[in-house]
């Protein structure tokens, strides 16, 4: 019989192969699920399902909940059915964006959002705290019935959205025509499976324009290496390491709020990694390949085997760079001078929402995908991260862009958000099952390139970054770096989300940080006593970096030699 090796601590471990028709079957469903498995639903639902069956005084609250909201409705204040302000309920109902506008305090309108709201209410508690229920699988069903719920908002449909039907109104339905063919240009963007990129937002030409040299190239990666405008720079050159589910120019945005622009003015030496986006060919690469010909290769060529480097990771980059880093800890010339990781995690066991999509059930699901294909594309990945903001990202488009007939405005943001990425097969079942199922980083049990890695060999000076409303690496999870080394650590919180809260440029307003250092041996604080000792702070982040960055690096020196140009930045590879 065939087997396929299992990914984790065991690397001798096999589990039958699954038969091709069982792969392609799985891939068909994938198609329509989103790359969600059903299966993964299905056994939380069961669990939560016979242990709600099972606790008959649970029961009871819950009769007698739907009750008092049902008597609560019946005798609705005078002033409530009215939308006066003096409704006691009416403040709150506001403050949920979804009726926010004026015509959600007009009857029926404000009935039908509190009745919506106290539904709401029901269900979050029907899928909470039932006794016997595994905990994972309780906040599986929670999240995935808020979901369900979500889809019966009244703001979602045009005859109970206020707002749509004043829109339609005023314009004599002309939204309606807009929104038809919004819909029908997005239809066809689904059906050809073909997207084009905003031709306002040219790569090259609007962003990723900051003056540079593509200086290394190799089969996954292109290292580009950006001109010094100051006739002094710091010895130590400033390495980042972008996600590889990401194009790297998200760090150099336009001109006005480019990462880069911003570091080299400041006069560091900038490299960054622009790496491959896989095909088929590349379905075999994994987590080594990505460490050995990505984050190594690049610090190997900065450093050169006696410079020190500054080395900056950003989310999944960041995750990459911890472990690269524990991995030339024991080399006789450690060439990390410090480290910096923006929305990065090294612990994955508090992952936030976007955790309840991984599971065996789940992994094997997307083994099968990838194996029907070589890589798992943007699309696929789409699915679990719209869930997790659905209100955000599916509904308020539905009743922008459908029914209001608005395009959405452009920025630089949502033009990279458009140019997606792949992951190759092999990588990213290396990437879940290690790191999302098994937390073999934290846990030192991770192996790069042959050998364990453990994060207490770090004994740089750690600068990391969260983000406070980060759905995809929340900042309690990225905190979990000081938990897990020993050495200085440097930790903020920034305003903003995963993108946005590091895009964070000088001069952006409504921008706020919190900034605590944590010397090396110092007693170790909680995610909460943090927050409650940091430093608020006005502005952005990024004039802290740079202030701590100099404050770890030598006197400003004449600025090296280019290395050999292979061609102009942003290089080729950002194009693929």
């Amino acid at each position: 019989m065939m087997h396929d090796k299992v990914a984790g601590a065991d690397a001798n471990a096999v589990r039958p192969a699954r038969n091709d028709r069982d792969r392609e079957f799985h891939a068909a469903i994938g198609r329509y699920t989103g790359g969600l498995s059903p299966a993964a639903l299905g056994t939380a639902t069961l669990d939560w399902w016979m242990h709600l069956l099972g606790s008959p005084n649970k029961q009871t609250e819950l009769y007698n909940l739907a009750w008092d909201q049902a008597i609560e409705t019946l005798h609705l204040p005078a002033a409530c059915i009215a939308g006066k302000e003096d409704c006691p309920e009416m403040a709150a109902m506001q403050r949920d964006r979804r009726f926010a506008a004026p015509g959600w305090r007009k009857f029926p309108f404000n009935v039908m959002a509190r009745s919506f709201l106290k539904q709401e209410a029901w269900w979050n508690e029907a899928t909470s705290r039932v006794h016997g229920t595994d905990p994972r699988h309780e906040r599986i069903v929670n999240f995935a019935i808020r979901q369900i719920v979500d889809t019966c908002s009244p703001s979602n449909y045009f005859w109970t959205n206020p707002a749509v039907l004043e829109k339609t109104r005023a314009e004599r339905g002309q939204n309606i025509m807009r929104g038809f063919q919004n819909w029908f240009e997005d239809l066809k963007d689904q059906t050809t499976g073909e997207k084009e990129l905003d031709p306002d937002y040219k790569v090259g030409e609007v962003l990723g324009i900051t003056p540079g040299e593509v200086v290394f190239r190799n089969d996954l990666i292109e290292l580009i290496r950006y001109a010094p405008v100051t006739g002094e720079v710091r010895p130590e050159p400033l390495l980042i390491v972008p996600a590889w589910i990401m194009k790297y120019y998200i760090l150099d945005l336009e001109q006005r709020n480019s990462m880069v622009k911003y570091l080299v003015e400041q006069g560091f030496e900038v490299y960054m990694i622009s790496w491959k986006n896989p095909t088929r060919e590349d379905a075999e690469k994994g987590m080594d390949d990505y460490v050995r010909d990505g984050s190594l290769a690049a610090l190997d060529f900065v450093s050169q085997g006696k410079r020190k480097v500054h080395a900056a990771g950003y989310c999944l980059g960041g995750t990459l760079l911890s472990a690269t880093a524990a991995h030339v800890a024991h080399r006789d010339f450690r060439p990390v001078a410090s480290m910096t990781l923006m929305a990065a995690q090294v612990d994955f066991t508090e992952a936030g929402e976007l955790s309840l999509f991984i599971s065996e059930s789940q992994v094997s699901f997307l083994e099968d995908i990838m194996k029907t294909q070589g890589y798992l594309d943007a699309e696929q990945m789409a699915g679990a991260f719209t869930m997790l903001r659905s209100n955000d990202l599916f509904w308020s488009r539905i009743i922008t862009q459908y029914m209001m007939g608005q395009q959405s405005g452009k920025n630089a943001l949502m033009a990279w958000n458009a140019d997606s990425t792949r992951m190759p097969a092999r990588m990213h079942t290396e990437y879940l099952r290690g790191l999302f199922l098994e937390n073999q980083l934290a846990r030192g049990q991770w192996r790069v390139l042959g050998h364990t890695v453990n994060l207490t060999d770090l004994d740089m000076p750690i600068f990391a970054v969260g983000t406070e409303t980060d759905h995809v690496a929340p900042w309690r999870s990225v905190y979990k770096i000081n938990l897990l080394t020993d050495t200085d650590v440097t930790f903020v919180l920034t305003s903003g989300g995963h993108n946005a809260g590091i895009v964070s440029e000088p001069g952006h307003p409504r921008r706020h940080y919190r900034l605590l250092d944590k010397p090396q041996g110092a007693p170790h604080l909680s995610a909460d006593s943090w927050l409650n000792n940091a430093d608020l702070r006005e502005g952005s982040w990024w004039e802290a970096w740079a202030s701590w960055l100099a404050e770890r690096s030598g006197a400003p020196v004449p600025a090296p030699a280019a290395p050999k140009s292979l061609g102009p930045a942003p290089g080729t590879y950002v194009f693929g």
